[in-house]
């Protein structure tokens, strides 16, 4: 495994004056389905804690383990956020716009106000707080990483909750990234509700659905089961938002 991030940036901009720092990162800007997700966190920097040995990109974590830091961190950090940016909103103003849009977001969603933001590799022009973009963030920043595994974890359980309400296409496997077996089972099903239709491979199966729809005599059946699962879709992206940010995560240090 790879030397831990640490919290060289943080400690130089304390240094400077800078009491409540933010790292923030995104996943989900590659995956054909479901949202993009940012987490932003503050770290407590006067601690040395343990765990903070183990974290990493949310990349190089296996499940187990994105899982248990991800509790440790919403119960040690002196705050998280997490936004969240639907398919939808995707789809309408693209994904850089998008991943932006979550990023300020999370750092809308966290409880304390940050006065310094160390995001991984974009800046974030619409927002007034003063910022860095780290390269590799995630791999050598500690808040950075810490917010991946944030995003990485509320993402993975919201494409399991998809993965319920329109069984068939693997979410709760692939979380929505195009595998072959996705686009395997994209091709055999058709985009679901929850596809970003403007991803050339949604766009490419659309196209030739387009020229050859669907003759069932369940297609009004599928139809309405889409629009159902489309509202519960909704209602699961709102749900994690207030389970996972709202939810008296943190703790001030």
């Amino acid at each position: 495994m790879s030397r831990p991030p640490d919290l060289g940036h943080e400690s130089e901009l304390r240094s400077l004056g800078y009491e409540l720092i933010a790292g923030i990162d995104e996943v989900g800007r590659g995956a054909l389905a479901g949202p993009v997700v940012a987490g932003a966190v503050i770290l407590p920097l006067l601690a040395d804690l343990p765990w903070f040995e183990l974290v990493r990109d949310s990349k190089e974590l296996n499940s187990r383990k994105r899982e248990s830091l991800f509790e440790v961190i919403r119960k040690e950090a002196v705050a998280v956020g997490i936004g969240i940016v639907s398919h939808q909103v995707i789809d309408s103003v693209n994904i850089l716009k998008a991943t932006k849009l979550a990023m300020i977001q999370a750092v809308e969603k966290l409880p304390k106000k940050p006065n310094f933001l160390l995001i991984d590799r974009l800046g974030l022009s619409q927002c007034p707080v003063p910022q860095m973009g780290i390269t590799r963030g995630d791999k050598t920043c500690l808040s950075i990483a810490c917010a991946s595994i944030i995003a990485k974890v509320t993402r993975d359980h919201i494409m399991e909750d998809l993965d319920q309400i329109y069984p068939g296409y693997g979410f709760a496997r692939h979380k929505g990234y195009g595998t072959r077996r996705h686009v395997s089972c994209l091709r055999e099903l058709g985009p679901s509700p929850v596809h970003r239709l403007y991803f050339s491979p949604v766009r490419n199966v659309t196209r030739v659905q387009s020229r050859s729809p669907w003759a069932s005599p369940n297609s009004e059946v599928r139809v309405a089961h889409h629009a159902e699962g489309a509202h519960r879709a909704e209602g699961i992206f709102q749900g994690r938002l207030a389970h996972e940010s709202d939810d008296e995560p943190s703790r001030s240090r």
